[in-house]
């Protein structure tokens, strides 16, 4: 049995404490990532107090002998991954290095990547995105303009190759600052001889694969401009297994509505007395915004995504009681052909002119799963995985 977590908001609603639950009570041998990069910060605390805000080693590499495998769906910061592995050996990993696995074929991401990423951004002034400078969007816009060019995971054990396709980098994006590409090619051929590169995947287990951001951010169903260079759906995990494959697919969801970073809220509220210390705010996405429980958002992910086999629900330990079932005068949200940017810029007009329409909620796992069709399967009271209460598939 195989689990993919994705999550039906704009990000943050809990994958990385989902995955680690799966971890702590399932026989899994691998966490596989399969979209985003380095931007992602999903953050797990085990009973012991242990805490660590994972971004590109699996969320349940605090669990003994659960492996890492980056897919080539991911863009690979190697830089920043030597500063994640230093935060978890120092909470005991001590086989950090040895559980990862990279695929040859994935991008990587460079510090020549990031200035240019932060540089557009701050160019767009008050029409900003909402990107978080990291240079993930910049690495994969960079493959598509030039495919051939494109620095890889593989590259880091071929020196030469990765020279040249660092000066022709560097040159195409205008970078003049930053590290050397001498600097760079010794941090990368550092990289290579620590981690295990291989040739696709092949699983050897149960698996959990761990989305990243979340649906509504979708690079080809999400709210354009404010979206990521990302397949967020469970398209690039289910093309990672074999067709026969026993999967059971999980959209994760708070009891709140929220997003990092500019673009359509609906919900937003400002009175809401609510603050999440996983996500302070900084200087490329700004502040965490809060709206109430989104039903039509969120009833659009689960359409993009075709549906899925259960729902996790979380943040239930909240204060909160009410719940967007409509928006009045209709609903603008309808799934069409896979990036249509000109329709999905539309949606994102219309989003900001809906009105929404609340009701109090009592009991939050029955509201939503009237709501939204589906069975919730995974209760959420608190961060760690003993704060989890199972039903359905998740208690066998």
């Amino acid at each position: 049995m195989h689990y993919i977590v994705v999550d039906l908001g704009f990000g943050d609603c809990g994958k990385g404490t989902t995955v680690d639950y799966l971890c702590a009570t399932r026989d899994i041998d691998t966490v596989v990532r399969f979209n985003g990069g380095a931007q992602a910060a999903h953050t797990v605390v085990l009973a012991d107090g242990r805490k660590h805000t994972f971004a590109q080693f699996g969320s349940g590499s605090l669990r003994p002998g659960v492996r890492t495998f980056l897919s080539r769906f991911m863009v690979v910061d190697p830089l920043a991954l030597v500063t994640e592995a230093a935060h978890l050996l120092s909470l005991g990993v001590s086989d950090v290095w040895s559980r990862l696995s990279v695929d040859r074929a994935a991008l990587i991401s460079t510090p020549y990547h990031r200035s240019a990423n932060q540089a557009k951004e701050v160019a767009r002034g008050a029409a900003r995105h909402g990107s978080c400078g990291m240079g993930v969007g910049e690495a994969m816009a960079y493959a598509l303009a030039y495919p051939d060019d494109a620095p890889r995971v593989g590259d880091c054990a071929d020196l030469p190759v990765l020279r040249r396709k660092l000066a022709l980098l560097r040159l195409r994006l205008g970078v003049s600052d930053g590290p050397s590409i001498a600097a760079c090619l010794q941090a990368f051929a550092g990289f290579a001889a620590t981690v295990r590169f291989v040739d696709g995947f092949e699983p050897a287990g149960a698996c959990v694969f761990e989305g990243a951001q979340g649906v509504l951010l979708d690079e080809w169903h999400g709210f354009h401009p404010h979206t990521t260079w990302s397949t967020t759906t469970f398209a690039n995990a289910l093309s990672l297994l074999p067709p026969d494959a026993e999967v059971v697919r999980l959209g994760v969801l708070r009891t709140v509505t929220t997003r990092h970073g500019a673009g359509p809220l609906p919900t937003e509220d400002g009175s809401l007395d609510l603050a999440d210390p996983n996500n302070p705010a900084n200087d490329w996405q700004g502040a965490f915004r809060f709206g109430h429980f989104d039903a039509p958002l969120h009833r659009y992910a689960l359409d993009v995504v075709g549906g899925v086999d259960g729902l996790v629900l979380t943040h239930l330990d909240l204060p909160v009681d009410t719940m967007c079932h409509e928006y009045r005068g209709g609903n603008p949200l309808r799934v069409g052909p896979a990036g249509d940017l000109e329709r999905l810029e539309v949606m994102t007009r219309a989003l900001g002119s809906v009105e929404p329409v609340y009701g109090r909620v009592g009991d939050w796992v029955g509201a939503v799963e009237e709501s939204l069709g589906a069975d919730v399967v995974l209760e959420s009271w608190g961060p760690t995985a003993e704060d989890k209460k199972p039903s359905g598939r998740l208690t066998c």
